[in-house]
């Protein structure tokens, strides 16, 4: 495998040249996930479209948690990596191996076992129960392929190759679509066709790269005998990975809690509120894959002691990340309906998320500091002050505010759309703080 070292060279070159991989992959991910939901709309009535949003939200939190566990070995993998500890590394993909394979098989039978009260406990309409008891079904059965993928993906991109996990994105792209359209567009199976091409797509490309690890292999000794768990290294997984998945997971929660507030203030608000989120969801994408790299370079320049590198490191991420951020936001000030009648034709829809858009994109640019500054944190093994300003800034700011801004004006999103910025800036004022704090803490133990 192709393997960047990502200690030495030009930081501005290898970031981007590491994170660009990250990007697409995003972007091929962001459709996948959409895929789904757009075919069964185009075939199926408003029960079955309802049955895969619900279903599809559910286990998007599911994969959000799966991804900041795994996140856990890739920052420990990169440590090991950085510091040239082979044996070390060889013993966190074994144990990273034994760990999830136990997570994945627990994880499953919870979902199986209560996706019906999920459902219940998601107020699903009565119409369309059915089709998203069927989706959440058989997604929770395939909860091993998504960990599986994730774990693969994880221990590549610890050890510096971030092209590798792009094609089975691609793979599992490609499959997903063609069988949507097969099952639900030609078989007529609803919910139930679109979760099966999920599931399908995700096995498929579970299994390339486990084919890809096992034809190339790794640079350095590994076997069975390696497969086991280890209890301080699961311990430290658990450690760095469990802070992230549950930040995942509470970031979700709240967005459910502003559908809700916003809900209340009528069918154009609820439907202008979804098409931003579509939008942003692009938006955050090349910050999101910048902030990814920073991770990872930051762990493996961690691990090699190279304290000025890591710095380095982190502005160069905000510089690349403003770069997108700004241009958003820009664009959204002055052409906002450009990009909000992409997803509809409702002239009421596309003027008021247009004022939405207006305020929420003034968060690209906050995000392209917060991103970074909590994967640079991260990637030194500090996993939980990420989750805690985060958690402070949502639900002690972001959700408040959007509820005030809501009151103060319930006929327009407008001027609810300052409170996401308004609330980052908050993340950001603490991680600013934060950052003065670490970099003596590091200067201190660079002159040790």
């Amino acid at each position: 495998m192709k393997e960047l070292d990502l200690t030495k060279g030009s930081v501005p070159k290898i970031l981007l040249q590491f994170a660009l991989p990250f990007l697409v992959a995003n972007v091929l991910q962001a459709l996948y996930g959409g895929a789904d939901l757009f075919v069964v709309g185009r075939y199926d009535d408003a029960a079955s479209v309802a049955g895969v949003a619900i279903g599809s939200q559910v286990m998007q939190t599911i994969t959000g948690i799966i991804l900041g566990l795994t996140t856990g070995t890739t920052i420990l993998i990169a440590m090991g990596t950085g510091a040239r500890d082979d044996r070390k590394v060889a013993d966190i993909i074994g144990t990273s191996v034994y760990f999830f394979a136990v997570t994945g098989i627990v994880l499953t039978l919870v979902m199986v076992g209560l996706h019906k009260q999920i459902a219940v406990l998601m107020h699903t309409p009565q119409e369309a129960m059915a089709d998203t008891l069927h989706y959440m079904l058989i997604c929770s059965i395939g909860i091993p392929f998504i960990m599986g993928y994730n774990v693969v993906c994880g221990i590549l991109r610890g050890l510096g190759d971030s092209k590798s996990p792009l094609y089975f994105v691609l793979i599992a792209c490609i499959i997903n679509i063609g069988v949507d359209f097969l099952l639900v567009g030609g078989f007529g199976m609803r919910a139930a066709g679109a979760a099966i091409a999920t599931v399908l797509s995700q096995g498929i490309s579970f299994l390339a790269a486990l084919w890809f690890l096992h034809r190339r292999g790794f640079r350095f000794e590994f076997g069975w005998r390696n497969i086991r768990l280890n209890r301080f290294l699961s311990g430290q997984i658990a450690r760095l990975g469990a802070p992230i998945a549950l930040q995942d997971a509470l970031v979700n929660i709240s967005f459910l809690l502003i559908t809700v507030i916003v809900n209340q203030m009528g069918v154009i608000a609820s439907a202008s509120l979804g098409v931003v989120e579509k939008i942003i969801v692009f938006a955050m994408l090349p910050p999101t894959a910048v902030a990814a790299a920073v991770a990872t370079m930051t762990a493996q320049n961690y691990g090699a002691a190279l304290v000025a590198r890591m710095s380095r490191c982190l502005w160069s991420g905000i510089g690349m990340a403003l770069a997108f951020g700004v241009s958003v936001c820009v664009y959204s000030q002055f052409l906002p309906e450009t990009l909000t009648a992409v997803f509809t034709n409702d002239t009421a829809v596309v003027e008021m998320a247009a004022g939405y858009l207006r305020g929420y994109s003034i968060d690209c640019i906050m995000v392209s500091f917060v991103f970074c500054f909590n994967s640079y944190f991260s990637g030194q093994g500090n996993s939980l002050f990420p989750m805690v300003h985060s958690m402070i800034a949502t639900f002690l700011f972001r959700i408040p505010l959007s509820y005030l801004f809501g009151q103060l004006d319930p006929t327009d999103l407008r001027l609810m759309g300052y409170a996401p910025p308004l609330s980052t800036l908050v993340s950001l004022l603490i991680c600013l703080w934060y950052l003065r704090r670490n970099n003596r803490k590091l200067q201190a133990l660079c002159r040790a």
